[in-house]
């Protein structure tokens, strides 16, 4: 099948630019949105913090709640310590994906040529962004409190070493399916709406397709949080 004819036939729609790196291939488009993603976070968060004014406006106070608000969680489950350790990380794990799951929803450009699609529906972002999690879980757990932090894995007893070992594994496999599946899910479904009702139903999903997004970033940011609790619970 030629590249056109396979085109045509995707509901989806990518960039074709593939390369091989080291025996690898990377899919350009995941790249590209990444980078889109990155560059939004950093102009539209970065403009309004530089902006900020002692009475903040319409952007500044919306941002300043939600940052207050996630602190508030981190504060919550991994007490004052946890939340000035972590927040710096959460935060930007939490904006970066709220922005990637977001970029699916708008349009086309340039007909089929173009399609901006969220980096989260790619299976290698989401595991990836998993594993981060867990990997600063480890390197922290350790850095304050020696390997003495995998003690957890023979809690209550010594037998439940495998099942405690599993459940582990099960983390970042279970964080990225679901942000992967939710995603993807949802940028097939609206594509979908356009080719059938493409002046109700879209619009309609669309913002359902925010809210989606916004809870998959809370989602994921907050099982990070539950998974460096146990990092600070002789001080919390």
């Amino acid at each position: 099948m030629g590249n056109a004819e396979q085109a045509s036939n995707e509901i989806i729609h990518y960039l074709p630019q593939h390369i091989d790196f080291l025996g690898a291939t990377v899919h350009m488009q995941t790249l590209y949105m990444s980078w889109f993603a990155c560059i939004i976070c950093v102009v539209v968060l970065g403009g309004i913090a530089c902006g900020a004014k002692l009475i903040p406006g319409r952007a500044q106070c919306m941002l300043e709640m939600l940052v207050e608000w996630l602190c508030g969680l981190m504060e919550g489950n991994m007490g004052k310590e946890g939340r000035r350790v972590f927040a710096p990380f959460l935060l930007t794990l939490f904006f970066y994906i709220f922005v990637s799951n977001e970029i699916g929803l708008l349009p086309q450009v340039g007909g089929h040529m173009v399609h901006f699609t969220s980096p989260t529906n790619d299976i290698n972002v989401a595991f990836a962004l998993a594993l981060t999690v867990m990997a600063v879980n480890y390197l922290v757990g350790i850095y304050r409190n020696g390997f003495g932090f995998f003690g957890h894995f023979v809690k209550p007893f010594a037998a439940m070493l495998p099942l405690n070992m599993v459940e582990e594994i099960a983390k970042p496999v279970t964080m990225s399916l679901r942000l992967f599946g939710n995603i993807l899910a949802g940028e097939i479904l609206l594509i979908v709406l356009y080719q059938l009702a493409p002046w109700v139903a879209p619009d309609a999903w669309v913002f359902f397709s925010l809210c989606v997004g916004f809870l998959q970033a809370f989602v994921f940011t907050m099982l990070a949080i539950v998974n460096f609790a146990p990092i600070f619970k002789h001080e919390h």
